[in-house]
């Protein structure tokens, strides 16, 4: 079975370290981690992801900003996008869902929530 490739994009260096692991370890999927997503897309270009999960906030490029550069680009405009929020405002959510981002979850999530998610938006698309 092949393995789906997860960009996961989140200024929390801890939080990334430990969804990497957790990924990894079901054997499914090869994870790219960034802190910034100040490269995106020559990150996405580089590693082909098959999803992306993004931070709504981070310094310097938020995730709904990266959202947008992606969309501008054609090799990224096809990538669904989960976002991660410390806040679970609906203005966030709406405009994240007008970007056209597949999923948007609340932290903390446990590692399983995050399995679950990645893999239903796999699934569909």
């Amino acid at each position: 079975m092949e393995k789906k490739k997860v960009l996961m994009v989140d200024d929390e260096v801890s939080f990334l370290q430990m969804a990497k692991m957790n990924l990894e370890e079901t054997q499914q999927y090869e994870v790219l981690t960034l802190s910034s997503a100040k490269n995106i897309i020559e990150t996405v270009h580089a590693f082909n992801p098959d999803i992306i999960v993004l931070d709504l906030i981070m310094p310097s490029l938020g995730g709904l900003e990266a959202c947008q550069m992606l969309n501008t680009d054609p090799q990224g405009k096809r990538i669904p996008i989960i976002i991660l929020s410390a806040l679970g405002k609906e203005a966030d959510k709406l405009k994240a869902y007008k970007l056209g981002i597949v999923d948007y979850l609340v932290k903390p999530i446990t590692s399983e929530e995050l399995i679950a998610a990645i893999t239903k938006c796999l699934r569909y698309k």
